[in-house]
């Protein structure tokens, strides 16, 4: 599993740039991030590595984004709420996932980290 993103009060480090393919290299099934590319095994360690944490990073960015959104969708205010098994439908989560989420969701908009009892992860 990613290890967590920092929270609002730790700074964010800032992951390898992810850098889009052409689009001839992307169809490539070989080709990725031209670490094929890549002889020594040190720097391909190293880029590899760098790519990793971006990937992670942004995951874990997207899930909390993901989180806020059903968030949003499952607030009582909105007439056009969804209830859980509706997000969890849309998102292809369990229904009990997407209660976590909602709540997750929850807390990262009123600005704490929304990792109390309701992280989903």
């Amino acid at each position: 599993m990613a290890e967590p993103t920092p929270r609002r009060n730790e700074p964010r480090l800032r992951p390898a740039p992810l850098l889009f393919e052409p689009a001839e290299a992307a169809s490539d099934p070989e080709h990725f991030f031209d670490l094929e590319s890549i002889d020594d095994p040190r720097a391909l360690l190293a880029r590899a590595t760098e790519l990793t944490l971006a990937f992670r990073a942004a995951a874990d960015r997207a899930v909390e984004y993901q989180a806020m959104a059903a968030a949003q969708l499952a607030d009582p205010r909105r007439f056009d709420r969804l209830t859980a098994a509706d997000i969890a439908e849309r998102a292809e989560w369990t229904e009990d996932y997407a209660k976590k989420m909602v709540e997750f969701g929850r807390g990262l908009i009123r600005g704490d980290d929304g990792r109390g009892n309701a992280d989903p992860m």
